[in-house]
């Protein structure tokens, strides 16, 4: 080959190399972390499956441009510190966690990671994120409640059953320590209905908090976001029956499972909008650049079953306004 040819030759292969490179890079599979707090049942399959919907119509589907690591700590703080380190480990592109107690082990566990919170209550309130407008450090994404729910609960309470006279708003307070800000910021104006914390950390203390509070009338149960709760959801529901409660919760699915009824954002909605902001963080946004988003749909379920069986008659009104109605 002759000089001239070898150069041509030589040159138009390098002109070539940054179109390659390029395409290399377009085509890097990127890595997700996802850590849940719940359990991997149903309901957590569905949040998760609630995302990659999300990614998915932007463009990413796992297997194919991501990886998503999916660890489940089911309401289990040691579990869910091990799997932040070993998540953190893995040197993810973008980390997602939902529960305070994820947020709260995977910011331990990484400083330099971007993390978007999924259904969080009050980053700033925990102090995840310095405001909602301005987060600033490697956190960001989508709350999920604040103190106002407690009112919005207990006002739906007392309209389907008036004869509630006294609540139990019940937690974790392992999981979801949040919930003792949120009943002392309601607490602080007067109402009607006297509500009091009823922090559970075990069966038995669920089982003997319903049971006090059924023993007399006008009993009332709240319960909100909560991964613990979640866990026990069915254990709730059945005592709330048992000892004839009108009881009113966070999740829409629990309604069908036969909770009297819920109020609450709509969760798969929370999971599908952060999809949106792992997409422009695998584009090169900052989390600290992104504002906290708050819900935008709320969802009102009643199950009349239930109403009956517990003696309750639903006013009319409230059904309207409901989203879901349990025959």
């Amino acid at each position: 080959m002759k000089r001239r040819e070898f150069i041509t030759l030589l040159g138009g292969a390098a002109a070539g190399w940054p179109l390659a490179v390029r395409a290399q890079q377009a085509e890097r599979m990127r890595r997700i972390g996802l850590l849940m707090g719940v359990a991997d049942d149903r309901e957590g399959q569905a949040r998760v499956t609630a995302l990659k919907q999300g990614l998915q119509e932007l463009g990413w589907t796992d297997g194919r441009n991501i990886q998503i690591e999916t660890r489940f700590g089911g309401g289990d703080a040691g579990r869910i510190r091990a799997h932040a380190a070993e998540l953190v480990a893995l040197a993810p592109d973008v980390l997602v966690a939902n529960t305070t107690p994820v947020v709260r082990a995977v910011r331990q566990a990484t400083s330099s990671i971007p993390i978007v919170v999924a259904a969080v209550g009050d980053p700033v309130e925990q102090g995840f994120v310095s405001s909602l407008a301005h987060p600033g450090g490697n956190i960001t994404g989508f709350a999920f409640i604040g103190f106002q729910m407690v009112g919005k609960w207990l006002e739906m309470l007392k309209e389907a059953a008036p004869g509630v006279s006294r609540a139990i708003l019940m937690f974790n307070p392992d999981t979801a320590p949040i919930h003792y800000v949120y009943l002392r910021s309601f607490e602080a104006e007067p109402h009607a209905v006297e509500v009091a914390e009823a922090p559970v950390r075990n069966t038995a203390e669920i089982e003997e908090a319903i049971a006090k509070l059924g023993r007399e009338p006008g009993g009332g149960l709240i319960v909100p976001s909560d991964a613990f709760t979640v866990l026990h959801h069915q254990l709730l529901i059945r005592l709330a029956q048992q000892h004839r409660l009108p009881a009113v919760y966070a999740y829409r699915t629990f309604v069908a499972q036969g909770a009297l009824m819920s109020y609450g954002p709509d969760v798969y909605d929370v999971f599908r909008r952060s999809a949106s902001y792992v997409d422009r963080i695998l584009k090169g946004a900052k989390p600290a650049d992104l504002p906290v988003q708050q819900p935008t749909k709320f969802e009102l379920a009643v199950n009349l079953k239930t109403a009956r069986a517990l003696g309750l008659t639903i006013p009319e009104p409230f059904l309207q306004h409901a989203d879901e109605v349990i025959e």
